[in-house]
C-alpha cells in the first residue's frame, strides 16, 4: 500500500491483431480488414507504473472498463484523471465508490451545462463553472490535467517495447499476452528507476 493517496491516469489504445487475414495480407499481398483490440491501461503518475489493465474488444466503451480497472487498485485515489472520454455521472461515481476523498479530473463535454441539485458530480459542475470563466487552457494548468500525458507516454512505451500488434488468436490469450506485456514494462521501469540510500556526510576533518 502506497503511504499516501495516489495519482491515478487512465486512458486506452488500439493493438492490431496478428490473424489468418495479415498472414495473407504480408504472403499474397490480398488487403484484409483488420482486426483490433482495446488496451485500457491506468498509470501511477508518480512512478510511471501501470497499476492496472484490461484488455477488451475494440467496440468496448472506455468508461465501461473504469470500474474493472478501479477494481485492480488497492491505494487510495487522492487524484484520477482521465480524458473526456469517462465524462459523465458512471465515471465520476465509480471514482468516488473507490476513494470518497478523492479529485475527478476529467474535462466535461464542450456543451455541458450545471445541473441544479447534482450530487456524485458535483466536482464536474465545478469544473464546467471553471471552464466558462477562466477557459479550458488555464483549467488543464489549474487541475494538473496535463498530468495525463503520462498515460499516453505508457501507452508508446508499451507499443514501442512490446510492439503494436498482438500474436496470440484468441481474445483470452491475447489479455494473457497483454498482462505478460504490463509486467515486462513494469520490471524495465523499476530496473531503471535509482536508488536512494542515505550516507552520512562527511565533516572533513581527518585523525
Amino acid at each position: 500500500m502506497a503511504d499516501a493517496p495516489i495519482h491515478v491516469l487512465v486512458d486506452s489504445t488500439g493493438l492490431k491483431i496478428y490473424g489468418a487475414g495479415q498472414w495473407l495480407e504480408e504472403k499474397h499481398g490480398t488487403k484484409s480488414r483488420r482486426g483490433w483490440r482495446k488496451l485500457h491501461l491506468a498509470v501511477d503518475a508518480d512512478s510511471g507504473e501501470i497499476i492496472a489493465h484490461s484488455l477488451t474488444e475494440q467496440e468496448t466503451g472506455d468508461a465501461s472498463q473504469l470500474e474493472p480497472l478501479l477494481d485492480q487498485i488497492d491505494d487510495e485515489i487522492g487524484q484520477f484523471t482521465a480524458d473526456g472520454a469517462y465524462d459523465g455521472d458512471p465515471g465520476y461515481d465509480a471514482v468516488l465508490r473507490h476513494s470518497p476523498g478523492a479529485r475527478v479530473v476529467i474535462p466535461p463535454r464542450s456543451n455541458a451545462v450545471e445541473r441544479p441539485n447534482a450530487q456524485a458530480s458535483c466536482q464536474r459542475d465545478d469544473h464546467i463553472a471553471s471552464m466558462q470563466i477562466s477557459g479550458r487552457l488555464k483549467w488543464q494548468t489549474s487541475t494538473g490535467y496535463g498530468k495525463r500525458a503520462l498515460a499516453e507516454t505508457a501507452m508508446g512505451r508499451y507499443k514501442g517495447v512490446i510492439g503494436p500488434r498482438l500474436r496470440a488468436r484468441s481474445l483470452h490469450a491475447q489479455q494473457t499476452e497483454a498482462a505478460i506485456g504490463v509486467t515486462i514494462l513494469n520490471r524495465m521501469l523499476a530496473c531503471g528507476r535509482p536508488k536512494s540510500v542515505r550516507c552520512r556526510a562527511s565533516t572533513g576533518v581527518t585523525k
